[in-house]
């Protein structure tokens, strides 16, 4: 078959696919988390913390000189970035757990009993026959 073939099997298989998939769909909630977190969360916590933009902390480690820039330590975008780890894992969690929850919901009940067959029913009567001498 060769290394192509080999490869076009391997490309489409159901889980190569759902794996795809699920990293295009993941790149994009991490967008919808960081902007959540960027222009939503973060303004008001700066503003309780003394009007601070989190992502312009940092301390410098050494002046430009002759026009070269600042060497910094950015540690608020260090401290943004775990503000979106934080929040995509509890969102994944929360996704998992509804998941979970509606698997619950969908596993079927036990069947229910089958009709006797003609055998069965003539066995019942033997029985609750002997149960009465």
């Amino acid at each position: 078959m060769g290394l192509l073939g080999d490869f076009k099997n391997f490309a489409m298989k159901g889980n190569v696919l759902d794996l795809a998939t699920a990293v295009i769909i993941g790149s994009a909630f991490g967008k919808i988390v960081s902007s959540l977190v960027n222009d939503v969360l973060m303004p008001p916590l700066g503003l309780l913390v003394g009007r601070v933009d989190f992502k312009d902390l940092k301390v410098i480690i050494r002046h430009g000189t002759d026009g070269a820039a600042n060497v910094t330590l950015n540690y608020g975008m260090f401290v943004q970035n775990i503000f979106d780890f934080l929040i995509i894992a509890f969102c994944i969690f929360m996704i998992i757990k509804a998941s979970q929850k509606m698997d619950r919901k969908n596993i079927e009940a036990p069947a229910p009993l089958a009709a006797p067959t003609k055998q069965e029913q003539l066995l019942e009567e033997i029985r609750d026959l002997l149960k009465k001498k």
